[in-house]
């Protein structure tokens, strides 16, 4: 079966710019630029709105700039107004050659907005349209509010388009501009206008304000439409646009019929890229680019994997240039601890595997989740700790600490069967802590060792919530020797140092 070629017109730097809070700088939209058709190799990307801001006009001057030098400034499209020919003046001397043209496509955004009759608006588009041609500059037409259109003024969307079918354009862009459409109301009107002009390329461009902008995409390919509207990370106003890596993936899998140019092992990486310049978060659950997405966690899944891949689906993550995961926690077993041991080249034998698992369930309660670069810490502070019979046991303690007052501790220490309670301010909490340890031990005479060393490290590339080592030196009179603690607590885990410290004594 011969594919159909679809077109991906990204708009993330125009659209995507519409969510709250974000404004890309003029570098910054030069770089994604760059990305978006070389990198990713989108077919046309959407960079901004003519006559917004002097900064809007440097950034798409750079892009354009750089997109002639490189063959690309025909797939650089700005959007315009109608507005007698303001933003073309604006797009000729930004350098752009393709302006989307945005026009109303319902009659009640005609009416109430413009207060004009569907003549005089075309008469007005027909105009702009000429002058552009004239400029050498190539037009595309949005019906903006189009899906409403479709369902309440259908006979002015027909009129609309009778006479658009007539001018000198290359693309007509059709958006559900409040994200209203279903699935099959996508199809029905997609198909209908796509049967009634076969020789005029339509794209789809589609928002997510009820989470079905994927469904109605993949209706739109199935009706015939020509090109479709995505943005990285489905940025975009209100709920956003349908999201690039999705829709790619969606494409890739279940419409046969259809190929694009898109480049899949880049997905992840602009998706990222995208997200540190804004600041707007990717959930860990995005589909395709998000954290946990191949992570699996329970332990079954884990097992199922090593048994023919019991538990992958098509979405492959090397597809997208990732790796799949097995999380650490309270529901893994031993398989998904096996799993990331093999990918840290460790080998444990079962006694060892046992324990190891049991302290990763009891960390999983503490905490969400262990990370793979926790492993050696976890594995160092299970096997470090059956070298000594434990003989002191610090049962509970209290740690204050308050603005204007010394820290204190309160703890109770089993030592031999026998329980001591007593409290001590210090310095700090672990000192108040120290402080009254020493406080138990001078009643049996015992001198605890000197503290000379404590260093406190993280798994490399963990974040604030990683396990934390303690790692501490005492000194004797006859040696220095050190012991190691492991919490996600800081202050614990070096109580758990010096519990072993006192077991060793």
């Amino acid at each position: 079966m011969k594919k159909r070629f679809v077109e991906i017109m990204d708009t993330t730097l125009r659209d995507g710019e519409q969510t709250s809070g974000i404004s890309f700088s003029a570098s910054e939209k030069l770089t994604l630029a760059k990305l978006l058709l070389e990198e990713l190799q989108v077919d046309r990307i959407e960079v901004a709105s003519a006559r917004v801001s002097d900064g809007e006009f440097n950034a798409v001057k750079h892009i354009t700039e750089w997109a002639k030098s490189e063959g690309y400034l025909s797939k650089v499209e700005v959007l315009t107004f109608v507005d007698k020919g303001v933003s073309l003046d604006w797009m000729k001397e930004a350098g752009a050659k393709v302006q989307n043209l945005l026009t109303k496509g319902s009659l009640n955004h005609l009416t109430h907005q413009l207060k004009k009759t569907p003549e005089q608006h075309f008469k007005d588009i027909e105009e702009v349209i000429v002058k552009a041609s004239t400029s050498g500059i190539a037009t595309n037409v949005y019906l903006e509010d189009w899906s409403n259109g479709m369902r309440n003024s259908p006979e002015y969307v027909f009129q609309f388009l009778d006479f658009l079918t007539k001018q000198p354009i290359k693309r007509i862009l059709l958006p559900d501009t409040l994200g209203i459409l279903t699935y099959k109301e996508t199809a029905d009107f997609l198909h209908q206008i796509i049967s009634r002009y076969p020789n005029i390329h339509f794209d789809f461009h589609g928002h997510n304000d009820y989470d079905l902008s994927v469904a109605n995409v993949m209706e739109a390919l199935k009706a015939g439409c020509h090109g479709l509207h995505l943005t990285v990370n489905g940025m975009g106003e209100r709920a956003g646009n349908a999201p690039l890596a999705s829709v790619v993936a969606v494409i890739n899998d279940f419409v046969p019929e259809v190929s694009i140019g898109v480049k899949e092992s880049s997905l992840y990486k602009v998706s990222k890229l995208v997200s540190a310049f804004t600041g707007f978060g990717i959930p860990d659950n995005k589909p395709i680019v998000g954290d946990n997405v191949f992570t699996q966690t329970a332990g079954i899944h884990a097992d199922g994997d090593s048994k023919n891949n019991l538990y992958f689906n098509d979405l492959l993550p090397e597809r997208f240039g990732r790796k799949r995961k097995y999380a650490l926690g309270k529901t893994s077993g031993k398989a998904n601890i096996q799993k990331n041991l093999q990918e840290l080249g460790l080998t444990l034998n079962d006694e060892e595997l046992k324990k190891v698992t049991e302290r990763i369930i009891a960390l999983g309660d503490k905490k969400e989740r262990v990370t793979k670069d926790d492993l050696p810490y976890i594995i160092s502070d299970v096997l470090n700790s059956e070298l000594h019979q434990q003989r002191v046991f610090v049962k509970s303690y209290v740690l204050t600490h308050s603005k204007g007052l010394k820290p204190s501790t309160t703890l109770a220490i089993e030592i031999d069967g026998n329980l001591y309670e007593e409290n001590a301010q210090g310095d700090g909490q672990f000192d108040a802590f120290i402080n009254a340890l020493q406080k138990v031990y001078q009643k049996e005479g015992i001198a605890l060792p000197k503290l000379v060393d404590y260093a406190v490290r993280i798994p490399p590339g963990s974040t604030s919530d990683a396990l934390c080592e303690t790692i501490i030196t005492w000194q004797t009179k006859k040696d220095n020797f050190t012991t190691r603690g492991l919490d996600s607590d800081q202050t614990v885990s070096a109580i758990k140092a010096t519990e072993k410290m006192l077991n060793l004594i």
